[in-house]
């Protein structure tokens, strides 16, 4: 049973850890827009995550391989949204 739905395991499995992988940040942004509040988001840890999920696109690319690149570009995009929203609650203290 190497493929289901005509499609391999592999990818399969590849692309749900790396849709899940993605999705872990959505409760932090969550809470970020509903808060206005992004204090606990390191701007260090941000910008290391976009980094290397960057360097995992890049890698998707050279490898041709699109499960790399879909899911990542996933991540990217929900992390470039985190970065934003600490940019734009930055100075927001409410509690």
């Amino acid at each position: 049973m190497d493929q289901i739905l005509g499609f391999e395991l592999s990818q399969i499995v590849g692309v749900a850890a790396g849709v899940l992988t993605g999705a872990s940040m959505l409760p932090q942004v969550i809470k970020m827009v509903k808060d206005k509040k992004a204090s606990q988001v390191s701007v260090t840890m941000i910008t290391v995550l976009i980094t290397g999920i960057s360097l995992w696109i890049w890698y998707g690319l050279l490898k041709e391989d699109k499960p790399i690149i879909f899911t990542n570009a996933f991540s990217l995009l929900i992390n470039i949204f985190m970065a934003g929203c600490k940019f734009k609650y930055r100075n927001n203290t409410n509690t």
